[in-house]
């Protein structure tokens, strides 16, 4: 990891130098030929110790990282750091595979591997990853080419809104309540980090309490990663029909009142977990309009209140006079927008509720909405 995080932070300060002091690019060939260079060096001659794959493979995600930079999916990349972790990455012809056990390249021993999970009955790994957390736990992730089976289909259809509070209502009535990870830690991550920051720089004390704060981290992640993971699961299996909003939650951070707590009840991992399960399993999942008004929106007659504050749970429609919980009523005109949308395709949201700067499929509009082309 060491040796890959080396070459890695190398090549990248060599392509930016290229850059900013001959205005040259530099790709993943040119790259590939310095390492070898580096390999002759006095000062680099232990890069012939392990294997070249990982090496190969660090250049490989540079030129990747420098293709998502270009496109505008990604910033400019970052240098690796020590105490970050790392990874290094084996394809088929770095390691061995036998008997359930993996050798990798240069290495006289098998990997004691703890298994979280047994693989696939006659699937063997093509790629495997080794990592190394900023707490100093390793993982080994293997890809393997599998089919996954669907899951027999069910009748049972789902509205999902999201909140703080209730993490999730449904529109069956069921809140999950928001376990709040992070605050739930918070004083002890307080506690460690102020530790940290008394002690000093390069010290032992202080590589001690940097290890401590990365395992308040982790527990903290582990956490929400294994609750989100068993509730997305338990949605996908029992539902064949989840509808979900499809949200601007990256806009919805810059609410600095809002922003930890969105951060903590990560709604984006959420809805990630249950795109790709669905995916997996044969589910379907809709996501409608992000200004569709779930929440102001009466169920029974249709009616549309003007404002409704965040602080408002319960409210009366003036027009039938029915009582709602706002966030039931909110899961259940999602799931009545998202059936529409799955059986005829229809607009979620009514023409009486606009929003204004809201770019729509016109002609005049998709005439002057085109991305200028990039400068060559």
């Amino acid at each position: 990891m060491g040796c890959t995080r080396l070459v890695y932070n190398r090549a990248l300060a060599a392509r930016t130098e290229a850059w900013y002091e001959r205005q040259e690019r530099v790709e993943y060939v040119e790259t590939s030929a310095m390492l070898t260079a580096w390999k002759k060096q006095d000062d680099l001659q232990f890069l012939n110790e392990v294997s070249c794959v990982p090496l190969q493979q660090g250049l490989r995600h540079l030129q990747k990282a420098f293709a998502n930079f270009w496109t505008g999916h990604a910033k400019y990349p970052n240098f690796k750091k020590k105490h970050h972790g790392g990874s290094c990455e084996f394809t088929k012809s770095a390691f061995k595979w036998k008997d359930g056990q993996v050798w990798l390249a240069k290495c006289t021993e098998a990997l004691p591997i703890r298994w979280s999970r047994q693989l696939p009955k006659g699937c063997e790994p093509s790629t495997i990853t080794v990592k190394l957390d900023a707490s100093g736990r390793f993982h080994v992730s293997m890809l393997v080419d599998t089919v996954i089976e669907p899951l027999p289909k069910s009748d049972k259809s789902i509205g999902l809104d999201v909140g703080i509070t209730s993490l999730i209502t449904t529109s069956n009535g069921d809140k999950i309540t928001n376990p709040r990870h992070f605050k739930r830690l918070r004083s002890k991550l307080r506690r460690v980090q102020k530790s940290l920051s008394r002690s000093s720089k390069g010290s032992n004390n202080r590589h001690k309490q940097r290890q401590k704060l990365a395992l308040v981290h982790r527990q903290i992640a582990d956490s929400r990663k294994d609750f989100l993971h068993k509730l997305t699961t338990q949605l996908v299996r029992e539902n064949q029909t989840i509808v979900v909003e499809d949200l601007a939650i990256k806009n919805m951070k810059k609410n600095h009142k809002l922003a930890q707590s969105i951060h903590d009840a990560s709604w984006g991992e959420l809805i990630r977990q249950l795109a790709y399960k669905c995916e997996w399993y044969g589910r379907e999942l809709i996501k409608i309009d992000r200004w569709f008004p779930s929440s102001k929106r009466c169920g029974n007659c249709g009616h549309i209140a003007d404002k409704m504050a965040l602080n408002i749970r319960e409210w009366d429609c003036p027009k039938c006079g029915i009582n709602y919980d706002r966030d039931l009523n909110a899961a259940r005109n999602i799931l009545a927008a998202g059936l529409a949308v799955a059986v005829c395709g229809a607009n979620v949201r009514p023409d009486s509720h606009k929003v204004k700067g809201q770019l729509r499929n016109t002609p005049e509009r998709s005439q002057r909405g085109k991305k200028q082309k990039p400068k060559s």
